[in-house]
């Protein structure tokens, strides 16, 4: 995949000149710049398992979610730039130290990048499955593009309303854009594979993290993704929202998702036939669950 002359890999497509050095919305420039590379333990039990997943967190973000736990990288604040060989090399680290899977964390906007990285590390023994942690906001042609080195998707759909999403993520058409973009992440993975200890080998998880005083959307978006998935996919629904937002615009944003909110769209769930699912026990709000941007790994 070519590294284009102006930046088109997200829906802004921004334009930005990025290999001359003009980084574009996403924050993103010519090289790929990481914050954290380590072996993760709080992603979901089939991605994480015992040993954890080999989460690579990439800077920047071609969204700006309001209420983002990773602002300090989705700004592409912190990070370092590394060569593609590095990269490589620290996809085989991360193998050598036992993670399940190489788990790319908002990877879209360096997609040529980590797909040479990709080839570099499987030429040199790479053999674990590749994670695309996405934020669901795609171009659905991107998804094509990394079809053959996306083995799990890991992605999410945030919004059914699609005046929230431009509310708090300044993101168009997301609904319709996240839609057709799983439905190409489904067509590619097929149905779940898991290995004997449970390990998803292949397939889609649909993260969805409930925002406080949103329980409506939140019903919205679990009637739409089994209505059109059903058992195809797993879903997670999170009650982990952390108010951080500080902006007075969101008053809204500055409380936790309450328990009663959490019980009645778990209940909404069941009472739809959603089976495949993840969910969250109490204690999952804090930030000690959001984890260091210290180059660890880097």
């Amino acid at each position: 995949m070519n590294f284009p002359e102006k930046c088109n890999l997200c829906p802004r497509k921004c334009g930005a000149e990025r290999k001359n050095g003009k980084p574009g919305f996403c924050g993103g420039g010519k090289e790929v710049k990481i914050a954290r590379a380590a072996l993760h333990l709080w992603e979901e039990p089939c991605i994480s398992g015992e040993s954890g997943s080999g989460t690579v967190f990439f800077s920047g973000c071609t969204m700006r979610c309001v209420f983002c736990q990773n602002r300090e990288i989705s700004r592409s604040e912190a990070g370092k730039e590394v060569s593609l060989s590095r990269l490589g090399e620290i996809f085989l680290e991360l193998q050598e130290k036992g993670a399940n899977n190489i788990n790319l964390v908002t990877p879209m906007h360096y997609a040529p990048h980590i797909i040479s990285a990709i080839d570099i590390a499987r030429k040199n023994g790479l053999s674990l499955p590749i994670v695309w942690n996405t934020g669901g906001w795609e171009i659905p042609e991107m998804i094509e593009e990394v079809k053959d080195y996306a083995d799990i998707w890991l992605t999410d759909f945030k919004y059914f309303d699609n005046s929230l999403a431009e509310k708090f993520s300044y993101a168009k058409n997301y609904r319709e854009l996240a839609l057709e973009s799983l439905r190409k992440m489904v067509e590619q993975t097929g149905e779940p594979v898991f290995d004997d200890n449970g390990m998803m080998k292949k397939g889609v998880i649909v993260r969805h993290l409930m925002l406080p005083g949103h329980l409506d959307d939140t019903k919205n978006v679990l009637r739409l993704l089994y209505k059109y998935f059903g058992d195809k996919i797993w879903i997670s629904i999170m009650n982990q929202y952390t108010p951080l937002c500080s902006d007075e615009r969101f008053p809204e944003l500055s409380r936790t998702v309450s328990d009663e909110e959490y019980d009645e769209a778990i209940d909404y769930a069941c009472s739809l036939g959603i089976e495949n699912a993840f969910v969250q026990e109490g204690g999952t709000v804090g930030e000690s669950f959001i984890p260091p941007f210290n180059l660890e790994g880097v």
